[in-house]
C-alpha cells in the first residue's frame, strides 16, 4: 500500500493519495482545487486515480473532487448526509471500498458537520483486523477536535453538533486501537480548531492520552469546552462550502481570466464601476506607492485567509502585484473560491510613473517615534488590530482594539480628526488595515513598522492588561 501526505502550507491543509500497489488503483482524499500535484504523482508512480472522496464539505477551501473528476473520470464520494448538485456515490457506515491490498472503510463521523467522515484504512497484506490509518478530516485533529460552531448561520446549533461530535469521538474513532496512525486535514494555522498541532500525523493512542479535548469529561462538559473561545470564522466560509457542493467552474477555467494583463486605463474604469483592487505587494513597497483605494493584502502572509474575510468572492478583482507573481496571487485566490478575477495590472505599479494623482502612499513609524508620540503633547491614538486573544495578552496602554475582521463594519467607532497609529503583531494586518482606512477616507494614519513584536523588542513598559474603558464596543 502506498499512503502519502500532500501539505499545503498557506492552508495548513492536508490531503492524501493512498494506493494499491499490486492493481495500480489510487484514491484521493480531500484534495486541494490545483490537482496537478496528484496527476504527477499518480503517473510518477504509474497509478491511475479512480476515486475521490471527501470527508465532509470543506469551508476554508476550495476542494479540487471536480477538477480530479473532469480530468480522469474518477468517482466522487461523499458521506451519506451529504446533498449535492454532482453525481456521487454515498456512503454509509461500515461501507468499504476496496481496490487490490486496500481497504477504505467508512466511519460516519458527524460533529464538525452533519455529513462528516472518517476513512480506515487497511493494509490488508499485513491485516484485514487491524487498521493501518485512519483519515479523519475535521473531525479529529492532532491536539485538537473540529469545532462545531460553523453551521449556526444555516440553522445547526453548535451544541448540536457538539454533542455529534462527542459522540463520534468517543463512540467511533477513539475504539480504534491506540496504534491506529491519525492524518487528519489541517494542521496549525487553520480557523478549524483553536489548538492545532504542528504536527502533520499521531495516532489514537497519543491523542487519547494528550488530546484537551479527549481527556474524560461528560458530553455536556465537552461541548461547553470545544464550543469556547473559537476564532471568529472568516466571512468566505459558508461560499465555500457551499462551492464544494455545487457543480461549479473547474480552476482552468477560473484562472482563464484571471491571467489577462490590463492597462491602467482598463483598471480605473473596473475601479468606478465598483470592482475590488487588491494590492499583493509587501507592506513596505505598498507603502511606498500604490494606486489610490488598493487594499494592501502581501502574497507572503495568511494572503487567502485575509482576502476571504475582506473582500466579496462574487464581485469583479483586480490584482496589482510584483512581476511574475501575478499568478500565484489569482491561483491563490482561486483556492478559496475567488474565481471573479477581471485581470492583472500589467506591469504592475511602473504603470503609475508620472500619474501621481493616482498615487496614494502610507506613512510608517516605528516603534520608537511612537514612544516618543505617545509621550507627547498631542499623542496618536493606538488602533490595535490584533485577535481578542492576542489583546488579551498584552497591549499598549491606552489603546483602542478593533479586530482587523471587524474594522470595515466599525470605522463609525474612530476619529477622523486625530492621528491613528495601526499596530498588529508584526506588521502585516495593520498594513492591511490602513489600506482599508484610506478606502475609507482616513486620512491622519501611520502603520506601525513590526507591530508589537518590535514594541515588546524595544524594551517599552506600556503594554498592559485589556480594561473596560479601551475597547471599542
Amino acid at each position: 500500500m502506498i499512503l502519502e501526505q500532500f501539505y499545503l502550507g498557506c492552508l495548513a491543509h492536508a490531503s492524501y493519495l493512498v494506493a494499491d500497489e499490486r492493481t495500480r488503483v489510487a484514491a484521493i482524499v480531500d484534495p486541494q482545487r490545483d490537482v496537478d500535484v496528484y496527476l504527477e504523482r499518480a503517473r510518477a508512480l504509474g497509478l491511475e486515480i479512480r476515486h475521490v472522496l471527501l470527508t465532509h464539505f470543506h469551508a476554508d477551501f476550495v476542494a479540487g473532487h471536480i477538477e480530479l473528476e473532469r480530468r480522469t473520470k474518477a468517482r466522487i464520494y461523499l458521506g451519506e448526509r451529504a446533498k449535492a448538485e454532482y453525481a456521487f456515490t454515498a456512503l454509509r457506515d461500515g461501507d468499504a471500498l476496496e481496490f487490490g491490498d486496500v481497504r477504505l472503510s467508512i466511519l460516519e463521523t458527524p460533529g464538525h458537520t452533519p455529513e462528516g467522515i472518517s476513512i480506515v484504512v487497511h493494509d490488508l497484506r499485513k491485516s484485514d483486523r487491524d487498521p493501518h490509518a485512519v483519515l479523519t478530516g475535521d473531525t479529529l485533529f492532532i491536539g485538537d477536535v473540529g469545532r462545531p460552531d460553523l453551521l449556526a448561520s444555516v440553522g445547526v446549533t453548535a451544541d448540536e453538533l457538539g454533542a455529534l461530535l462527542y459522540d463520534s469521538l468517543h463512540g467511533k474513532l477513539l475504539a480504534l486501537p491506540d496504534a491506529t496512525l491519525v492524518y487528519p486535514a489541517h494542521g496549525a494555522g487553520s480557523m478549524c480548531g483553536k489548538r492545532l498541532s504542528t504536527e502533520s500525523v499521531s495516532t489514537i493512542g497519543e491523542q487519547r492520552r494528550y488530546n484537551y479535548a479527549l481527556q474524560p469529561m461528560s458530553k455536556r462538559e465537552f461541548v461547553a469546552l470545544v464550543t469556547a473561545d473559537q476564532p471568529e470564522a472568516p466571512a468566505y466560509f459558508l461560499y465555500n462550502a457551499t462551492l464544494n457542493r455545487m457543480e461549479r467552474a473547474t480552476l482552468d477555467e477560473a484562472l482563464e481570466q484571471a491571467h489577462k494583463p490590463l492597462t491602467l486605463d482598463a483598471l480605473r474604469l473596473l475601479a468606478n464601476q465598483g470592482a475590488q483592487v487588491i494590492d499583493v505587494r509587501a507592506p513596505a513597497a505598498f507603502a511606498a506607492g500604490h494606486f489610490a483605494g488598493a487594499l494592501n493584502i502581501a502574497l507572503d502572509g495568511s494572503f487567502a485567509t485575509w482576502v476571504g474575510s475582506l473582500l466579496d468572492p462574487k464581485r469583479l478583482t483586480v490584482v496589482i502585484a510584483e512581476s511574475g507573481r501575478e499568478s500565484e496571487a489569482a491561483l491563490r485566490m482561486a483556492r478559496v473560491g475567488f474565481d471573479h478575477v477581471a485581470g492583472f495590472l500589467a506591469g504592475g505599479v511602473s504603470q503609475l510613473a508620472n500619474q501621481e494623482a493616482l498615487v496614494a502612499r502610507t506613512r510608517r513609524m516605528t516603534v520608537q517615534a511612537l514612544a516618543e508620540q505617545l509621550d507627547g503633547a498631542h499623542p496618536p491614538l493606538v488602533l490595535d488590530v490584533r485577535t481578542p486573544a492576542e489583546w488579551k495578552a498584552g497591549h499598549i496602554d491606552g489603546a483602542l482594539h478593533v479586530p482587523l475582521q471587524k474594522l470595515a463594519q466599525r470605522t463609525d467607532e474612530l476619529p477622523r480628526d486625530r492621528d491613528l497609529a495601526v499596530v498588529c503583531r508584526t506588521g502585516y494586518r495593520s498594513s492591511i488595515a490602513t489600506s482599508l482606512l484610506a478606502r475609507a477616507g482616513f486620512e491622519r494614519l501611520y502603520d506601525v513598522v513590526g507591530g508589537m513584536e518590535a514594541w515588546k523588542l524595544s524594551g517599552e513598559q506600556r503594554a498592559s492588561k485589556p480594561s473596560s474603558t479601551n475597547q471599542a464596543r
